[in-house]
C-alpha cells in the first residue's frame, strides 16, 4: 500500500503540479483512492489486485502523460465488477477535480492506435455532459479476474463521474488483449490532447461557457 503520511504527502505534492485531484471511496465492497495529475512527465503507480486492469490503466495514463496513483482493493473473489466500476468513478472524479474550469484547454481530443492486427479509436469532448458510445466489442474473454465486458463498465463510470463525452470504436482486429490495450492507449492519447493547454486561455466554446 502507498505511504500517505504527512511527509510522503509533501513529497507527492512536489511531483504533482496545480492541475491535480484526489478522490477516495469506501463501501462494503471496495476501498479506492485515486490521485491524478494532468501534467507530465508521466508517473504511474497502479495497484488494484487485478493485474490485467492494472496494465490497462498504466498504459492509458502513460500515453496521456498523466501522473496517476491508484490504490484499490475489493471483493474480487466474487468478481472484479465492483472494483472496476468504483475505480472508474474515482478516476473520473479525480479527473474532473484536476481539470477544474474548462478554460485554456483544447477541449477535444482524438486518437487512433494500432496494436498488431488491431486498431482502436477514441474521441473525447470535455463538454461537461456524461456520454459514452462504446463499440469496441472484443471477444468475451477473461484475463484472470478481469472480463472484457468490464472495459465498458469502467469507461461508463469514468464518463459519468468526469462529465465528459467519449466515443470508443473498434476499427480492426480480433484479439481481445490487443483490442483492449489499443483502446486504453487511444483513450489516454485523446485525453492528453483534450487537456493540453490553449495559450489563449479561453473557454473553448462559441457559447462562452461549457455546459454542466
Amino acid at each position: 500500500m502507498a505511504d500517505y503520511s504527512p511527509r510522503a504527502s509533501d513529497k507527492r505534492k512536489e511531483r504533482y503540479n496545480m492541475r491535480c485531484g484526489k478522490i477516495s471511496r469506501t463501501t462494503e465492497e471496495t476501498r479506492v483512492t485515486v490521485r491524478l495529475g494532468l501534467d507530465g512527465p508521466s508517473d504511474v503507480s497502479v495497484h488494484t489486485g487485478v493485474p490485467f486492469f492494472d496494465h490497462m490503466l498504466q498504459a492509458m495514463a502513460f500515453h496521456a502523460g498523466f501522473k496517476l496513483c491508484v490504490e484499490a482493493e475489493g471483493d474480487v473473489e466474487v468478481d472484479a465488477h465492483h472494483l472496476v466500476e468504483d475505480v472508474g468513478l474515482c478516476f473520473g472524479g479525480a479527473f474532473k477535480k484536476a481539470l477544474g474550469e474548462v478554460r485554456g484547454v483544447q477541449r477535444f481530443g482524438h486518437s487512433v492506435i494500432p496494436m498488431d492486427e488491431s486498431l482502436a479509436s477514441a474521441t473525447v469532448d470535455l463538454i461537461g455532459r456524461p456520454y459514452l458510445r462504446f463499440s469496441l466489442n472484443p471477444p468475451c474473454r477473461h484475463f484472470g479476474a478481469f472480463h472484457t465486458d468490464l472495459i465498458e463498465e469502467f469507461f461508463r463510470s469514468f464518463c459519468h463521474s468526469a462529465g465528459i463525452t467519449l466515443h470508443i470504436r473498434n476499427l480492426a482486429g480480433e484479439n481481445a488483449h490487443h483490442l483492449s490495450e489499443a483502446a486504453f492507449k487511444a483513450v489516454g492519447r485523446a485525453l492528453g490532447w483534450a487537456v493540453s493547454r490553449d495559450s489563449e486561455g479561453r473557454v473553448p466554446s462559441t457559447k462562452g461557457v461549457i455546459d454542466s
